[in-house]
């Protein structure tokens, strides 16, 4: 397991630079005041003014600094060094304040003392998740009692179809089910960048919706609401359409693209 981590974090360095430079993500747009945050977490996470929240795989923080940027007490994690100094670097030439430690999420307890009044994490996170137990103990070893755990992520029944750019129609190619060992998947042009060359391999885990309620459920957490909803933030799909709002669909709003968990940890 530590080999996939690796590898994967080796393609995380690599991409890392394309990302920062890439208009997918819009850096010189976040310096000039605009939010990384996408409706969802912010409608349903609400006012974090003044609350300590931990970001977990934070990938080089724009969204820690937007969420620094409305109040919070930031604290963002990702495995990747690279990351890791990309976002040191944002937060320092904003002027937006945040710490950032480089761990992944499991060694994480060993580096960090802090407990959190958020834990925070979204779209595109579980598929790098090798164990959602662990991932789950790790949350409430974080959050302080009556806290809040959200996320944001991107439905995981996107990931059983076949996602080639030449596809144009809904083909299963893999299935929905957890496994214990992970997919590979070879090198390819970046989700941020078509034209980029990429020359690492990754190595990625399905987690099914049932999966991820369960891990929180047994690891104390009280769920608060499970929401779906028919549309992404990203082209997930290559025959999904944007709409006026910029949303990504699939005609006739046939399958959750998104999905979100409030959860909360219980008083003693």
């Amino acid at each position: 397991m530590d080999e996939y981590l690796k590898k994967n974090r080796e393609l995380w360095n690599e991409i890392t630079p394309i990302h920062a430079r890439s208009a997918f993500y819009d850096v010189e747009g976040f310096k000039q005041g605009k939010c990384a945050l996408k409706s969802i977490e912010l409608e349903e996470l609400g006012d974090v003014s003044g609350n300590s929240l931990l970001h977990l795989q934070c990938h080089f923080g724009l969204d820690s600094l937007s969420w620094a940027r409305r109040g919070a007490i930031v604290t963002g994690v990702d495995f990747s060094d690279e990351a890791i100094t990309q976002a040191c670097s944002l937060s320092e030439e904003t002027g937006i304040k945040a710490d950032f430690v480089c761990s992944n999420i499991y060694d994480l307890p060993d580096i960090l003392k802090d407990e959190f009044d958020i834990v925070f994490t979204s779209y595109g996170i579980l598929t790098w998740l090798p164990d959602l137990k662990h991932w789950a103990e790790v949350i409430a070893h974080f959050l302080k009692p009556g806290g809040t755990f959200y996320m944001a992520e991107f439905h995981p029944i996107i990931s059983v179809f076949d996602d080639s750019v030449d596809c144009t129609e809904l083909k299963i190619a893999y299935s929905y089910f957890p496994s214990s060992e992970p997919l590979r998947f070879e090198p390819e042009s970046d989700y941020a960048d078509p034209n980029a060359l990429v020359t690492n391999p990754s190595y990625e885990w399905p987690h099914s919706i049932g999966e991820v309620v369960t891990a929180l459920s047994n690891a104390g957490f009280r769920i608060e609401y499970i929401h779906e909803f028919p549309f992404c933030c990203y082209k997930v799909l290559p025959f999904t359409e944007q709409d006026e709002d910029g949303l990504w669909r699939l005609e006739g709003d046939r399958l959750p693209l998104t999905f979100s968990i409030r959860a909360t940890k219980p008083e003693p």
